[in-house]
């Protein structure tokens, strides 16, 4: 995440200058400001939903060898997609924070 974080400076800095040099328009810093929400909460939905989406068919897996286990598939189940929620929860936190905030 370190080095995704230390490219974002020259990609804007490069984004500008191309903009500048091709039209007369100016890009602005709200416009940046909401394309990084984006690419923020794009990054963030992609780790929640795959981890889902593993744990339902691991889960369906598991309750198809075993089914006496269900209680305690079921359980950690659930408690692991809140888990995995949550932190799609707190990537949309972020990209609104990013493009409304800062």
């Amino acid at each position: 995440m370190d080095w995704l974080l230390s490219l974002l400076p020259p990609v804007t800095e490069a984004l500008r200058a191309i903009a500048q040099e091709q039209t007369n328009m100016v890009f602005s810093d709200e416009g940046l400001r909401f394309l990084a929400a984006g690419f923020a909460m794009a990054l963030g939905a992609i780790g929640p939903a795959i981890a889902i989406g593993n744990m339902a068919g691991r889960a369906m897996e598991a309750l198809g060898r075993n089914p006496e286990a269900q209680p305690a598939i079921q359980t950690s189940l659930i408690l692991s997609l809140a888990f995995a929620e949550a932190i799609g929860i707190y990537a949309l936190v972020t990209a609104v924070m990013i493009g409304f905030v800062f």
